[in-house]
């Protein structure tokens, strides 16, 4: 047991990981416990109970928690929880001028992906070609193109597929970029002479498209990665091998608070093996092996949390958000600004970690652990030849205190552009469902809203918002069974970690507590099922078809099953073609 600052700490397994969101506990911790542990093992009559049942598996009114102010009722064979007036609307600016924030704002971070990271740096000597980059994930807006080059590529894929040079040069990947035709990739005029040349010394920057637009795959497509064609804003990028793109970076270790960090004890949480974790003392090749491991950074998923722990979730949709909060698979952030302003000021500039704000929050978090982790990061950036020059390279102001959910770093961006994001997020049309067999549809629609019951969580009419509520983590998951890390003054609940298993890693130390609700997990937008290769926020489930099947078992993660086959495959064809359309 080890005391820092003012929370006490178990042994094996806190790590750094109370850091950015183990959030405003402000040394107010208090000791350990020790909770009986349940058994978790699911029996084979276990099983047999749920096969022997036609409907879902369904939580007890008293397990789910709304926020204040709701009052869900749970109607037999209705179209869903009946709900109050939506507690989570945010701000919403122009939409038109939100386009092209969405696209193309870096709010500065070009300077920290170029100078620190060194990712264009690091593509040049890769040598990537687009056929490369396509494979990792990456799409190229056709549209962007001059006409020369965008009939040049047209031209060589109808006569050569992905085999033609122009395809396979790395000369085109630059050109690519420079033209910011790659979604996401964001090259800046940054010595201002009025063109844009990563080769003649412009960087490069990140936008929130690289995770969340694709294209319309009309001139070519990579069905395991990217594609080329018109751009297409706000599906979830389920392709894109994050990992492996940060790994070709020069300067992998200035990712260090994204990593899966050990602590003092040599052990850390996360999809690598506890003793596999990275510290400061680990060399580039150990950082670059930890990014481009598909097994620790599997596709589709970002680690949206710089707080030690190997926690990568996936990608999520930014389609009507006006239908969509809260925010996080946790429910932590009830606004979508919240949500953008977090991604520049932190997920995409780390150095703001090292500022007075940055400082301050990890201090107020985790005390003297805070203060380990700031003096880390600073050593490693001294050490890869980037010392932190005492501000950070994103453009954002001072503004109001750490650990407040619009500024959890004391750094808020421009807010005009952030709410003209917001109101172009809400703008965005889901994509269509997939049509599917009439007969079918209307059985799974039927099982789905009555039978099935799953409408105790989720809308049938999905033109309605999510219903606000957070799932408790036992319910969704009934074989959770956390060691309590260390003890936090309510409402904070305790950050805690059930072991050898990814469902919970995200929300050990983020989770909706942070707003004084319960550690658990948000519900989702049910569109765009069918392009979704995997399913759950860590990933854990291969398909939808699965999901739904009781051979999962009683302690698996969402254990709500249709036992009859034609009725699950029924709805999994009723939830594929449901669009915000649908009723």
């Amino acid at each position: 047991m080890q005391k820092i600052g003012g929370v006490t700490l178990m042994s094996g397994g806190a790590t750094l990981a109370l850091s950015l969101a183990t959030a405003l506990c402000f040394g107010g911790c208090t000791e350990e416990r020790a909770d009986p542990a349940p058994d978790t093992s699911a029996s084979k009559n276990d099983v047999a109970a749920i096969d022997a049942q036609t409907d879902v598996q369904q939580p007890k009114d008293a397990d789910v928690q709304e926020p204040k102010d709701t009052a869900p009722v749970e109607p037999v064979g209705s179209d869903g929880p009946v709900v109050g007036a939506n507690p989570n609307v945010h701000e919403v600016g122009n939409a038109a001028s939100g386009k092209a924030v969405f696209r193309l704002e870096t709010f500065g971070n070009e300077a920290f992906w170029t100078d620190v990271v060194k990712l264009p740096q690091g593509v040049v000597a890769a040598k990537l070609t687009p056929v490369q980059a396509l494979q990792n994930g990456l799409s190229v807006d056709v549209e962007a193109l001059d006409p020369a080059t965008a009939k040049a590529v047209s031209d060589e894929i109808a006569a050569k597929g992905a085999t033609g040079p122009l395809l396979n040069d790395p000369a085109t990947t630059i050109k690519l970029i420079n033209a910011n035709a790659v979604i996401g990739v964001v090259a800046v005029d940054s010595n201002q002479d009025g063109k844009i040349d990563v080769a003649a010394g412009d960087k490069v920057g990140l936008s929130c498209a690289l995770c969340h637009g694709v294209t319309d795959k009309s001139a070519f497509d990579v069905p395991t990665g990217g594609s080329i064609g018109k751009r297409v804003d706000g599906p979830a990028v389920h392709n894109i091998n994050v990992g492996g793109i940060l790994a070709m970076a020069a300067n992998t270790r200035a990712l260090l608070p994204m990593a899966q960090l050990k602590g003092a004890d040599g052990t850390s949480i996360g999809r690598a093996p506890s003793s596999a974790g990275l510290s400061k003392a680990s060399k580039e090749a150990e950082f670059d092996a930890y990014f481009s491991n598909p097994a620790f950074y599997p596709r589709g998923m970002f680690d949206d949390t710089v707080d030690g722990v190997g926690n990568p979730m996936h990608n999520p949709p930014m389609f009507r958000a006006d239908l969509a909060a809260p925010w996080g698979s946790a429910g932590e952030l009830s606004k979508v600004d919240q949500f953008s302003n977090t991604v520049y000021t932190v997920l995409l500039d780390m150095t703001t970690l090292l500022t007075p704000g940055g400082k301050a929050f990890l201090h107020a978090a985790a005390g003297k652990a805070g203060d380990q982790m700031a003096a880390d990061y600073e050593e490693v950036l001294k050490e890869t030849g980037v010392p932190f020059s005492g501000k950070a390279f994103v453009k954002a102001t001072p503004a109001g205190k750490p650990g407040e959910p619009d500024n959890l770093v004391g750094l808020r961006v421009d807010k005009q552009k952030l709410i003209d994001m917001s109101a172009y997020f809400n703008s965005l049309r889901s994509p269509k469902g997939l049509p599917g067999d009439a007969a079918a549809i209307a059985n799974g629609r039927k099982i789905f809203r009555s039978t099935g019951n799953c409408t105790t969580c989720h809308n049938v009419d999905q033109s309605k918002f999510v219903p606000p509520t957070i799932v408790p983590l036992k319910t969704i998951w009934p074989g959770d069974n956390p060691k309590i890390l260390a003890e936090r003054d309510p409402p904070l609940n305790p950050v805690q970690d059930t072991p050898g298993n990814t469902f919970d890693d995200k929300m050990i130390v983020v989770n909706a507590s942070l707003r004084g609700l319960i550690r658990g997990s948000a519900l989702p937008l049910l569109m765009d099922l069918a392009r979704k290769p995997v399913f759950l926020h860590d990933n854990s489930v291969p398909s939808l078809e699965n999901l739904l099947d009781s051979t999962r078992g009683l302690m698996a993660p969402h254990p709500f099953y249709i036992s009859d086959p034609k009725d699950r495959a029924d709805v999994v064809t009723f939830l594929k073609s449901l669009d915000d359309e649908s009723k």
